[in-house]
């Protein structure tokens, strides 16, 4: 396979696990946790990144595209660790600003909110969380990139 080549299916394979995100929260109503949106960070980059790749073939691309796919495959390896209960995920949560809302809405807002725990697996395959997935299939996707920084360009 080319590098563009190698380099268009690693750059898809983070959108098709975004876009599966996405599925199962608008869709399948799997409101994602904290460490659930970190692992969707270094998805995009490494979609940007991967468009960029395919026009502009620079190696120092495809190496942080290599370093995002990682990335992502790291924060999934640590959530599966607060899944199992290996170690303690985060403590703090975060919060938008309000104004203009009175306390009662507020309160009304807070207790109708969905708590989401990092600890919980909320869906399993095959004995793997939706984060165990992230991980091995970024470890793949980091595969992919590297193996097309790997390949010489032929003018």
């Amino acid at each position: 396979m080319t590098r563009r080549g190698l380099t268009a299916l690693a750059a898809g394979g983070s959108l098709a696990l975004l876009l599966g995100a996405f599925a199962f929260q608008h869709l399948g109503g799997l409101p994602p946790c904290k460490l659930c949106i970190w692992q969707r960070y270094p998805h995009a980059v490494a979609i940007v990144l991967g468009a960029v790749a395919v026009l502009i073939p620079a190696p120092i691309l495809l190496a942080a595209g290599a370093l995002a796919a990682l990335a992502t495959a790291g924060v999934g390896g640590y959530h599966v660790g607060v899944e199992q209960g290996w170690w303690e995920g985060p403590t703090s949560c975060s919060a938008q600003g309000v104004s203009g809302v009175d306390a009662g809405a507020l309160f009304d807002q807070i207790m109708a909110a969905p708590i989401v725990r990092c600890d919980d697996i909320a869906w399993q395959f095959a004995g793997l969380s939706m984060a165990g997935w992230n991980m091995v299939i970024s470890l793949g996707l980091a595969a992919l990139w590297i193996a097309a920084l790997r390949i010489k360009l032929t003018a």
